[in-house]
């Protein structure tokens, strides 16, 4: 049987990020998820609902803030709370807390 000349190349999920809007494999970034108004950091993508992929970079979590990007992405009205987030994206990253 003749070859088709394709390579079998596996599919790996892409997602952008909402703080950058660059694309991104989906195990680079990390899934949020709203809980009862606070963003909730879901580092393996089990939490029920709507998520949200970001960098683990406080740079991109600043921006999506600045950006209003999570009410948006979640389709939810008013301002979301990412303290929770802020403290767990700054502690992979062995950053300073921000004031």
């Amino acid at each position: 049987m003749p070859s088709s000349g394709r390579t079998h190349v596996r599919a790996r999920p892409e997602r952008t990020c909402v703080g950058c809007r660059k694309r991104a494999a989906k195990h680079q970034l990390l899934r949020v998820t709203a809980v009862e108004g606070v963003c909730v950091p879901d580092p393996r993508g089990a939490l029920p609902g709507r998520g949200a992929h970001l960098h683990p970079d406080p740079t991109c979590l600043d921006l999506a803030v600045r950006r209003r990007a999570f009410p948006r992405a979640f389709r939810l009205q008013g301002t979301l709370d990412t303290e929770r987030l802020r403290e767990y994206i700054e502690e992979r990253v062995g950053g300073t807390p921000a004031p």
